[in-house]
């Protein structure tokens, strides 16, 4: 049974828009609308005095390639510029096989895109299982940092960190958190998303 929406809470201050930027992990694959980790995350962050807008951006099934191509027609739509965009793609690059290398490049692709722009961004990591091999592994995972530090940008390094050890917080294809899961999602990196907002 779905749970009914929160009302809206209001906030006082100048309002932070953030563009979360990603595949199904961003667009509540499975849950309700107001269950995903954007709207979860908006609430948190009005909860603690920011008075923030998180707009919902997430594709199911994107891959870094599908992102790259959609990245300056989403931001173009905004109205806009975002205060901070929130990229988190790779996890579906990584179910299918698809090379690091490939990966990177469509990253660096869509960072240059933001850096034109000068939008602030937090990087969501991922991290591979280890049965694609260690030499991908590596590769895959170690590509996140990179980027980062390349591109001057804040981290979070694997976002899924605090629910990965818990399969009681994903849904029964181990891939998609619960709503239970987002909400300890929400809670882990709130302070990350607060980090890297720009200072106003």
């Amino acid at each position: 049974m779905e749970s009914a929406a929160p009302e809206d809470i209001a906030v006082d201050g100048q309002e932070v828009r953030i563009l979360a930027f990603g595949d199904s992990l961003f667009a509540g694959y499975n849950l309700a609308e107001h269950e995903g980790y954007p709207e979860r995350l908006e609430r948190a962050l009005r909860e603690n005095g920011i008075n923030a807008r998180v707009v919902d951006a997430g594709v199911s099934g994107d891959t870094s390639a599908a992102g790259r191509q959609r990245l300056g027609f989403v931001l173009d739509a905004q109205g806009e510029k975002p205060d901070l965009v929130m990229l988190e793609l790779g996890g579906n690059d990584m179910l299918r096989g698809i090379q690091p290398a490939d990966t990177r490049a469509n990253f660096e692709a869509m960072l240059q895109e933001l850096q034109t722009r000068e939008i602030p961004v937090l990087l969501m990591g991922m991290r591979s299982p280890p049965n694609y091999g260690p030499e991908y592994q590596q590769a895959f995972d170690g590509m996140y940092g990179e980027l980062a530090r390349e591109y001057g940008v804040e981290l979070v390094p694997f976002w899924l960190e605090s629910i990965y050890q818990s399969p009681e917080l994903f849904q029964s294809d181990r891939i998609h958190p619960t709503a239970a899961g987002i909400d300890a999602l929400v809670a882990d990196t709130i302070d990350d998303v607060r980090g890297a907002l720009p200072e106003g």
